[in-house]
């Protein structure tokens, strides 16, 4: 493929597996689009999901993931660790190869206005496909989730960029845009107690006054009986997953609490994990023509 873009969609779905695999099934065999992941996650309720392929094919493929996901999921009936305020939840595209930022803005723009007409769901624009300054945030448009959405959505401010401007009693919400690869990293705590995570995510945050580009939350993982600091590294470049890593183990001490273990969800670009190694290993001089991988496939 010439031209390449990266969607990571996310639905509310992680338990019930058979669901789960009817919405996957609509990416696999499909003519340039190629399935590379997806993670379901039970405390979640939720699935992250990514492939890759051509500008051409994405509008379809998405279409009919999104007909797969509104036939199987209820938001009625949706309860979950994560944000949500929709059955699809997030669409965020991004650009890998040959492809810029306004030519996914474009395909954004027509899979808003699909889920808009063809599932009579409100959807809304995001970070560089964001119609306003309000709306670049996902956070910012996420909150109140789906029960606190039928009051929100009747605000000015909150008219839906595309679709009825009514929350969709089985569909919900949708948000749709376009980033910068992000990181999701998730760190473990040896505790239940989930007020002890909720303040290490409002230190470690940015809008908390923490790292500038990590967004965190605390989640208790139930049936591992631990809590957990969820964060998205919406630029790993500019703050980098060790450093994430290191201030939730530094905030983690005052409570008396260890970290127990770390994940990522989804794929990651390699350059954030050498970082990491480099850190840690104290490597000096480590050039990424070193990695046997990445010289094989040149």
């Amino acid at each position: 493929m010439d031209k390449v873009i990266e969607c990571i969609p996310n639905f509310s779905e992680g338990r019930d597996k058979e669901v789960i695999e009817k919405i996957i099934q609509t990416l696999r065999c499909r003519d340039n689009i190629k399935l590379l992941d997806y993670s379901s996650d039970e405390d979640h309720n939720r699935t992250v999901v990514t492939f890759i392929g051509t500008p051409e094919a994405m509008v379809g493929a998405i279409t009919d993931f999104a007909e797969k996901i509104y036939e199987n999921i209820d938001m009625r009936e949706h309860s979950g660790g994560h944000p949500r305020m929709g059955a699809l939840d997030v669409v965020p595209f991004v650009p890998v190869k040959g492809v810029e930022i306004e030519e996914c803005i474009e395909i954004a723009k027509s899979v808003g206005a699909i889920l808009g007409e063809k599932f009579n769901i409100p959807v809304y624009l995001y970070e560089d496909a964001a119609t306003s300054l309000t709306r670049q945030n996902l956070a910012s448009i996420r909150k109140g989730q789906y029960e606190g959405f039928f009051e929100k959505i009747k605000q000015t401010e909150w008219k839906p960029d595309f679709g009825p401007e009514e929350v969709n009693l089985k569909g919900g919400c949708a948000a749709v845009g376009v980033r910068f690869p992000l990181v999701a990293f998730n760190v473990n705590l040896g505790t239940n107690d989930i007020n002890v995570a909720n303040n290490i995510a409002k230190v470690v945050r940015h809008i908390g006054g923490g790292l500038r580009f990590v967004k965190a939350m605390g989640v208790s993982l139930e049936e591992r009986n631990i809590v957990q600091i969820s964060m998205n590294l919406v630029n790993y470049e500019k703050t980098a997953i060790y450093r994430a890593f290191e201030m939730v183990r530094m905030e983690a001490r005052r409570y008396g609490v260890h970290v127990v273990g770390s994940e990522v969800v989804g794929l990651v670009p390699m350059d954030a994990l050498i970082n990491t190694a480099e850190y840690y290993l104290q490597i000096e001089d480590f050039s990424k023509e070193q990695i046997l991988e990445r010289r094989i496939w040149e």
